[in-house]
């Protein structure tokens, strides 16, 4: 099986784990591919480097790479300026814990919207939208999310807000914290570096606030 010379990534045009890990590549500044791939045609070549066919997918020479997480954390560990994690250990846990409970209270919403009938995906919505506003003191409690500094937590956050108003989510008008948060980091060069064109369509810089 061949391997390529430059790190590669392989990735969905709209996938939100995929979305993680190229925000991390660019707020690193790291050289290398993006491989934008077809959902309904994964290429051979994704096939015989990940045995379940999914992005993100990355390769580092010999070393091959899935699940974002673990992506992530390999840039930021590889790459350790800027780092992107705390680095005591009890910060870091807390910050795994974090993006932990972001995959598990959200992430799994997003994919009920995307996947479930119609009664999940309204569902859906709705619980992720109550979600969302039972947080605003977290978005509004530190630039970042529950940081100082720019964390792999906000390259987790930022991909799912960007992709609100695909979703049809508004968010009442008081949710101002939320939308400060997110013009933070969508203002980001590395965030803007990140989009594929098919993220670009999403208009994820318009969050939608309702009266």
């Amino acid at each position: 099986m061949s391997r390529k010379s430059t790190m590669t990534l392989y990735s969905y045009p709209r996938c939100l784990h995929s979305h993680r890990a190229r925000i991390v590549l660019q707020e690193k500044g790291i050289s290398s591919e993006v491989d934008f791939v077809s959902i309904t045609d994964s290429p051979q070549e994704l096939l015989e480097l990940n045995p379940y066919g999914t992005t993100p997918t990355f390769v580092d020479r010999d070393l091959v790479l899935y699940q974002a997480d673990i992506i992530m954390e390999y840039l930021d560990e590889r790459f350790p300026h800027p780092p992107l994690y705390p680095m005591d250990p009890v910060s870091r846990a807390r910050s795994r814990l974090l993006t932990y409970r972001i995959e598990q209270d959200w992430y799994s919403l997003y994919d009920q919207i995307l996947k479930g009938d119609e009664k999940q995906a309204v569902k859906a919505k709705k619980t992720l939208r109550e979600n969302l506003i039972a947080a605003m003191p977290v978005f509004a409690a530190k630039p970042y999310f529950l940081s100082d500094e720019f964390t792999l937590v906000d390259c987790t956050v930022a991909p799912l807000l960007w992709r609100l108003s695909s979703l049809h989510i508004e968010l009442p008008k008081q949710a101002e914290p939320i939308r400060n948060y997110a013009k933070r980091i969508f203002e980001r060069d590395s965030f803007q570096a990140s989009l594929s064109e098919d993220e670009r369509d999403l208009a994820g810089s318009g969050l939608a606030l309702t009266a």
